[in-house]
């Protein structure tokens, strides 16, 4: 894939995102709302991540050349693509305990 088509496909994603944490209701208060929308940013820094992984994956390993010349060895690209999976699965899980409602009682 072209680089056109995977900044395409993490544009998708993002909005994706968007429109099905952007159910607002006129009676949550400032707390639940603040709470949502840190959810909803969290979920985009998570689809962010996981997409740099892949793009990483692709390009990183297969590329012929790297920027401007450097080239970083195998471990440092899987070093870096397991630090964005990590972020990336702890940013998701984060987000989706934020955007769930909160238990009044708990018991």
């Amino acid at each position: 894939m072209k680089l056109i088509d995977w900044i395409v496909t993490l544009v998708i994603m993002l909005m994706a995102i968007v429109f099905f944490c952007a159910r607002r209701l006129p009676t949550w208060s400032h707390d639940t709302r603040a709470r949502h929308m840190k959810g909803t940013r969290l979920l985009m820094q998570a689809a962010c991540a996981l997409w740099a992984a892949l793009l990483g994956v692709t390009h990183g390993l297969f590329a012929v050349e790297g920027l401007a010349g450097i080239r970083p060895t195998p471990a440092e690209t899987f070093a870096g693509i397991a630090v964005l999976l990590a972020c990336g699965c702890y940013w998701s899980v984060r987000g989706r305990r934020l955007l769930k409602p909160r238990r009044i009682f708990a018991g």
